[in-house]
């Protein structure tokens, strides 16, 4: 007699997982067997984020691929196709174009005739495997406005066919040969719709994603089929382990990690030092009147406005300021000028041009560095041998690299005469080969929610011409998250010859001077600051 196969959604919680997907299907709450119908409860979860110990959470992953018998799927999908089954596909498809889209019944009902639904020995998992199918194909026709006529239907059934038969010719009997699934990492469209399907079957599936990538939330927003399990902290996506990991920590270690996960989460402002190093530095540059520019160039970065932590990047609130002229009350002015240079991260400059344009043409590093998407990828620019930074942290690497990709993308530089976008691109590219042993000090000292590191130019008509090198460069570092204040006691333009003037802030003082020389703060009122 037939039975009906119903997998029940589990109830666990976050201490249970584990051992829900361990435990022998005839020992789990809700396991049935009557006459009409076979129920139990399915180990179905999305586990996102990482353990507060990331050796830890690489062990788990690599003992149930090896001590718990689970099977490593993602990576690992058989892809093959007879030749029959290939033709077979492309009848039904031809058949759906020419009917400009078939019912979900009806292509079913052509699955069926051609063999293409998977098939088992016992009866009630055959049929069990088509309600599945159609499920699947109901839900696929739902979210595509154009149904079965979506350009990316034809490829995602052509691998959800294959991949349903190679996959499911194991699960010979309701209870032997039931798959136990792991998906670790990002899928594609055709995978996500498989697990999805492999999740409707009854496998045990679970989803590691420790970047807390939810690859089927859209699938199961409301968790009726899957449970999401948040594991305390995230991490970057490693290659899933191959062997076990031979650093163990300690019951004080495991304590004082859960604890630090506890007390310095990304939104609690009880931030330890450098815990965002491995994170991605974003800027967003701060409109602000004059005085407003002055309390918050003494502010840490996590007490300014829309200074902002998630999804391993940090969204640090800059400044780029100009000062044009100077205050009649000069006390005034150079107590803001020495404000400013006096700051323990501040580098000051006096004379131009600061930077040397770098030579050649780069273009093909430039070609070779993009991704997918058409901007340059961090990963492969960081992998060049061109790449001069290799002795930074790699966090910070990645960080520097993201900056370079943003600011090549989306260029505030001016172009010039016979430049074209691509050019102007390349130009920055180019600048960002080669920083100033100064600024890669401040880079190195920069704690994103902390004190930010400043870049302060004096410049009048006497120290020189400011250059379109000069001006890439503070561009990058105010897309890496530095504050960029520019007196210009003159008033003349410096800026303005080579940014785009929506880029930053002009605040025009009272007078214009041109014998202005710089002054420096005494060195009992240096040390006075930095104690006080």
């Amino acid at each position: 007699m037939e039975k009906t196969i119903r997998p029940i959604k589990n109830s666990t919680g976050y201490e249970d997982w584990l051992s829900l997907f361990r435990t022998p299907l005839s020992n789990r709450s809700s396991f049935l067997v009557s006459d009409s119908e076979y129920s139990f409860t399915q180990a179905a979860f999305r586990i996102l984020g990482i353990l507060p110990d990331p050796d830890e959470y690489r062990e788990l992953l690599y003992n149930l691929v090896h001590e718990d018998g689970a099977q490593l799927l993602s990576g690992r999908i058989d892809k093959s196709i007879q030749p029959e089954m290939f033709q077979a596909i492309q009848r039904i498809l031809m058949i759906n174009t020419e009917e400009k889209g078939l019912s979900v019944n009806r292509m079913i009902a052509f699955m069926e005739g051609e063999g293409l639904l998977p098939k088992s020995k016992e009866r009630s998992l055959s049929i069990h495997y088509r309600k599945c199918w159609a499920a699947l194909l109901e839900r696929y026709q739902s979210v595509h406005s154009e149904g079965f006529l979506d350009p990316d239907f034809r490829r995602v059934f052509t691998d959800l066919v294959k991949w349903s038969h190679n996959h499911l010719k194991n699960w010979t009997g309701i209870e032997s040969g039931r798959p136990k699934l792991i998906w670790y990492g990002d899928a594609s469209k055709s995978e996500a719709n498989f697990l999805y399907y492999l999740i409707l079957t009854g496998a045990d599936v679970l989803i590691f994603h420790p970047e807390g990538t939810d690859i089927l939330a859209a699938f199961d927003q409301k968790e009726e089929r899957t449970a999401v399990i948040r594991l305390p902290s995230t991490g970057s996506l490693q290659p899933f382990p191959e062997q076990k990991p031979v650093r163990k920590g300690t019951v004080a270690f495991r304590a004082s990690r859960e604890i630090e996960q506890m007390i310095h989460t990304e939104d609690s402002l009880l931030y330890k030092p450098w815990q965002f190093r491995s994170y991605i530095p974003k800027s967003i540059t701060l409109k602000t009147t004059y005085d407003e520019l002055f309390i918050l160039l003494r502010e840490k970065a996590l007490i300014r406005p829309n200074f902002e932590v998630s999804n391993q990047s940090v969204q640090i609130p800059a400044l780029f300021a100009k000062v044009a002229g100077v205050s009649k009350n000069r006390k005034e002015y150079w107590a803001r000028v020495q404000q400013v240079t006096d700051h323990e991260l501040a580098w000051t400059i006096r004379s131009f041009p600061f930077t040397k344009p770098i030579p050649g043409n780069h273009h093909f590093h430039y070609q070779a560095a993009l991704g997918e998407d058409g901007k340059l990828d961090p990963e492969k620019m960081m992998a060049g041998n061109w790449w001069s930074y290799k002795n930074l942290p790699t966090g910070l690497q990645t960080g520097l690299a993201a900056a370079i990709s943003r600011y090549c993308a989306y260029p505030k530089l001016k172009s010039q005469k016979q430049e074209d976008s691509y050019q102007t691109q390349l130009y920055l590219f180019n600048q960002a080969f080669y920083l100033p042993p100064d600024v890669l000090k401040l880079i190195q000292k920069f704690d994103y929610a902390q004190d930010i590191p400043k870049i302060v130019l004096y410049n009048t008509e006497k120290n020189g011409p400011f250059s379109r090198s000069d001006a890439a460069l503070l561009l990058l570092m105010n897309e890496f998250g530095m504050d960029i204040t520019v007196f210009n006691p003159a008033g003349q333009n410096d800026l303005e010859h080579y940014i785009e003037e929506s880029s930053f802030d002009v605040h025009w003082l009272e007078e214009v001077s041109f014998e202005e020389e710089f002054k420096e703060s005494s060195p009992l009122k240096k040390i006075f600051k930095k104690w006080f």
